[in-house]
């Protein structure tokens, strides 16, 4: 054994350990929200896009225009169709996300086939492109979030960025883009258009699933008044702050960086204390996928 594998070894050996009860909690959690997901993708695809002959992106659209030329159910074609990229997934990705994506897809596939006979709620393109996408984004914003998938397009995707220099969302949005095109020679153009702003407001959900409304942003604040800066964070806002060593790349004068993170409610309350103190601080506000740890809590403003 040579001295990484050593390491390696000992890194292993001192993982700390999870209790077979957090195991199991965690595993119902992402089972019962993985469930929810595909029903809803069933309720958008059944009751709002598919009586309206619109589609979604990736396999599911794919599906829905091969349903409707061939007259084979939605459900059997989205297995089938998934299958080969759960294969490939399952062995470039891993097994857990494959596996997920799997369960996902067939509650999805037979959530369709039981829906498939009730009518839809409304008749009207506009509001099935509406509310079906809304209910398809939060459904696959679930899943996503859960560790599984509802398109293998995504896994094509991943797979693809690994290779070349276009991200997942790039690679998805050009595979989109012919085939909501095919639904306009298939279901028309006024309805591929109305695809197009199901899918859109389908994509907007899935970022607020993943995100939540309330989106945390990361806060970079270079001022000589660093000290009083941080504390009127703390007081007025409650939220610790971190102080940095920075050295300015042109003037070579050591700095101070105050790094905060803050809710997005919280975002003007800031900018309005950092100026009481210094109009000409530079700040930098970003974006945060997730926060976890530490004492970051999400609340809102009073």
């Amino acid at each position: 054994m040579n001295v990484n594998q050593q390491m390696l070894t000992k890194k292993e050996y001192n993982k700390p350990q999870k209790s077979g009860a957090f195991k199991t909690a965690k595993l119902a959690q992402r089972i019962v929200m993985i469930v929810i997901g595909a029903a809803m993708m069933s309720v958008a695809l059944e009751i709002f896009l598919v009586p309206n002959q619109l589609i979604d992106g990736g396999i599911t659209g794919i599906s829905i225009m091969l349903s409707h030329i061939f007259e084979i159910p939605l459900g059997i074609l989205l297995t089938l169709l998934n299958l080969p990229f759960l294969i490939v997934g399952y062995k470039q990705i891993g097994k857990t996300f494959a596996l997920s994506t799997l369960f996902a897809v067939v509650l999805m596939s037979v959530g369709t086939q039981l829906l498939h006979p009730v009518n839809p709620i409304t008749v009207e393109p506009l509001l099935a492109a509406v509310f079906g996408g809304v209910i398809l984004g939060v459904g696959v914003g679930l899943v996503v979030r859960y560790g599984g998938s509802l398109d293998g397009t995504e896994i094509v995707a991943i797979l693809v960025s690994k290779k070349l220099p276009f991200s997942v969302g790039e690679v998805v949005m050009f595979i989109n883009l012919f085939i909501l095109s095919g639904a306009g020679f298939i279901f028309g153009w006024n309805n591929a258009m109305f695809s197009l702003i199901a899918y859109y407001i389908a994509f907007k959900m899935i970022d607020v699933t993943l995100e939540g409304l309330d989106q945390s942003k990361s806060v970079w604040i270079i001022s000589d008044k660093f000290r009083d800066i941080g504390e009127a964070l703390t007081e007025r806002l409650g939220r610790g702050v971190t102080y940095l060593e920075g050295e300015g790349g042109f003037s070579g004068d050591n700095k101070k960086v105050i790094f905060v993170v803050i809710t997005r409610l919280e975002e003007a309350k800031l900018k309005a204390i950092v100026e009481d103190w210094d109009t000409e601080a530079f700040v930098a506000i970003g974006n945060i996928h997730d926060v976890k740890g530490g004492r970051f809590k999400k609340r809102a403003i009073h």
